[in-house]
């Protein structure tokens, strides 16, 4: 199986990136390809049998992409100059709220960048540098929120193990709500980046 083209069947393309991980995932991609997170050790066959054991799951997420796809189709891009504008209202609106969340969960960060993205609503770099979408600020707050604080929360935990979720839920007890908002609305907003 090459790490970068490995069937579950014929009409599902599969890759694996594999890394010092210690467990197994599967997400589906933008073009309906499934990608695997694998340990490094983890071979062809458990492989194999991971994603046979888990093909429901994936045939139903690959289902419910291409519908979101298909729903997202028909959304009107974000102009330049609305992209510049969210932007800005995010370099307003974020770091404050940064900043209060930092110090009520007793954590420092970096540089703040504000970025235009297709894929990602924040990330956290190991330095501890923060970088939020500026669609955020289509998001309504307690959304907004949930993205900071989990990215603040990788500050405590680099990962997603059930540590970083008890300390995410530690300061925003209801965040299984932003979680499902973004699963139900996450895409459609990704869809107006040009």
């Amino acid at each position: 199986m090459d790490d970068r083209n490995a069937g579950a069947d014929d009409d599902i393309r599969v890759y694996v990136v594999r890394s010092r991980r210690k467990t197994v995932s599967a997400e589906i991609d933008k073009d309906l390809s499934v990608l695997v997170r694998a340990p490094l050790r983890m071979s062809e066959r458990e492989i194999k049998e991971f994603l046979r054991k888990n093909e429901d799951w994936v045939r139903k997420h690959r289902d419910k992409r291409r519908e979101q796809m298909e729903e997202s189709k028909d959304i009107p891009k974000l102009t330049g100059q609305e992209l510049r504008t969210l932007a800005e209202e995010a370099r307003r609106d974020i770091p404050p709220r940064v900043q209060r969340y930092a110090a009520m969960m007793g954590v420092s960060y970096g540089r703040i960048t504000i970025r235009n993205q297709k894929t990602r609503w924040g990330s956290c770099s190991s330095k501890g540098n923060l970088n939020f979408n500026c669609l955020l600020m289509l998001a309504p707050e307690e959304h907004r929120d949930y993205v900071i604080v989990h990215e603040l929360c990788h500050r405590r935990q680099m990962n997603h193990s059930k540590r970083f979720w008890a300390e995410v839920e530690r300061i925003l007890p209801d965040y299984r709500q932003s979680v499902i908002w973004f699963k139900e609305n996450g895409e459609k907003l990704l869809s107006r980046m040009m």
